[in-house]
């Protein structure tokens, strides 16, 4: 055991650590007819921010990126022209971000797994570092920020049902880290039911599930209009 800031952690050496960036989306509200994980910023490929942050980090081990078939070896060609030193595993996604998650988790022996979207490259060292630490405490971790607006809940024909409480209405992020054997049979145990990010199947059977202050520049690139945003904060940064 070793202490950080009067925190007793498990020496994260004896665990295996998968690092799983999704990058099989269709990307329809991008608009541009094609992955946006594949656009270029600052000369690289969206899906190279996620892999280059996890090929540094001091807790992972390896990474899977899970794609879909026919942009395979799209993949590939990015990862033979990257310096990146850690093992990559390509893995087939599914019909959804759920299926897509499920495949790679089954595809690997890990302990701890932390996902990743492709499509979030402004992805901190701190924010990858905080997760994993956190799982000697919670079986799954996640990187939010706080709503700044109020949120509502609306019926199927837009009438408001309930308002949020905004003080504790967090907007999740990536990443997001769980231990693996507990994820597998989440999946398993609701592979019937959609959701839209994992936390929300552990979240089920009353896991706790431990949310980190992130960063507004973490944002997800979903339409166009985002990548502009994400490249005005990666020029900031430089500054």
């Amino acid at each position: 055991m070793e202490t950080r800031m009067g925190i007793h952690y498990k020496m994260l050496d004896e665990e295996k650590i998968t690092a799983i960036v999704l990058a099989a989306g269709n990307s329809i509200r991008y608009g541009k007819n094609r992955n946006k994980n594949f656009d270029i910023i600052n000369g690289n490929p969206v899906l190279m921010y996620s892999l280059k942050a996890f090929d540094k980090n001091k807790y992972v081990d390896d990474i899977v990126v899970v794609v879909k078939k026919e942009e395979i070896e799209k993949v590939k060609e990015i990862i033979s022209e990257s310096d990146i030193s850690k093992n990559i595993k390509i893995v087939l996604g599914g019909n959804n971000r759920k299926d897509s998650v499920y495949n790679a988790i089954k595809s690997i022996d890990s302990d701890i797994v932390i996902i990743q979207d492709g499509a979030r490259p402004l992805i901190k060292q701190k924010y990858i570092n905080e997760c994993i630490e956190n799982m000697n405490d919670y079986k799954g971790v996640a990187v939010g920020v706080k709503s700044k607006d109020t949120v509502k809940m609306l019926d199927n024909e837009n009438v408001v049902i309930n308002t949020t409480n905004r003080e504790s209405t967090y907007l999740i992020q990536t990443p997001q880290c769980f231990r693996r054997s507990i994820l597998v049979d989440m999946h398993e145990k609701y592979k019937n039911i959609n959701v839209t990010d994992d936390c929300e199947l552990l979240e089920k059977d009353n896991y706790k599930i431990k949310v980190l202050d992130g960063d507004y520049t973490n944002i997800k690139i979903t339409t166009y209009d985002d990548l502009n945003i994400v490249k005005m904060f990666l020029k900031s940064a430089q500054e």
